[in-house]
């Protein structure tokens, strides 16, 4: 499976944990992917730059590259979007006005905790708004590949890159499974590869528990 199949698989997955009328912010990278495979559900997308009502990716002959994401990638509105300055749009998310942030992750610990921000010793551009929506959206969604572009376990028993927050998030989706997190503990509740439940145990750092109602597959989604 190729690196664009990945991504498009673990947001397939994370698109179905949408629900109608919630107010959701998509942050860098496998996020940004997620609007165009909503079908008809009716939510409503933010971005903290200052636009509630994102649309699906434009075609490429209809790309205006003065509309785009938090993320600087070309979007559309939908019909009745609004549009505000970064101060009203940070205000939402401080304010607890944002149902679920879905984001990425450089690691996510056993109990909860995310790295998002920070690589030690390389220059990045700033946090942007992932401090904000890990204190102040209602639930978090991490979506991320399993492991890094060098081999290494993303979902590790410590964090050893800058922590985000102490706020701990309630799911993570990659491209073999599906955790969440209860009172600390990370617990497998999906599997949606054909990884065995060995396999996933030598390529997760972390330290999980099986769910006696762990599903094997997804069936109603199609990757």
């Amino acid at each position: 499976m190729s690196d664009t199949d990945i991504r498009i698989k673990i947001a397939k997955r994370a698109a179905a944990e949408l629900e109608d009328g919630e107010i959701v912010n998509l942050g860098v990278g496998i996020p940004t992917l997620i609007p165009d495979f909503l079908g008809n559900k009716k939510l409503y997308l933010h971005s903290e730059n200052g636009i509630l009502g994102v649309g699906p990716t434009p075609p490429d002959h209809e790309i205006d590259m003065d509309l785009i994401s938090a993320s600087k990638k070309p979007i559309t509105m939908e019909l009745g979007a609004s549009l505000f300055d970064s101060a009203d749009s940070f205000g939402m998310i401080r304010g607890g006005h944002i149902d679920v942030a879905v984001m990425g992750a450089l690691q996510v610990d056993q109990t909860g905790e995310v790295a998002n921000w920070a690589v030690p010793g390389e220059t990045i551009l700033g946090v942007g708004g992932a401090m904000d929506l890990m204190a102040g959206a209602k639930k978090i969604i991490i979506t991320c590949t399993h492991l890094s572009k060098k081999g290494e376990p993303k979902l590790v028993k410590k964090l050893t890159y800058p922590s985000s927050g102490k706020r701990k998030v309630e799911k993570v989706i990659t491209e073999h499974a599906v955790f969440e997190f209860h009172d600390e503990k990370m617990i497998l509740t999906e599997i949606i590869s054909d990884i065995s439940i060995e396999q996933l145990k030598m390529i997760t750092e972390a330290e999980f528990i099986i769910s006696e109602e762990t599903n094997t597959h997804t069936s109603n989604i199609t990757y």
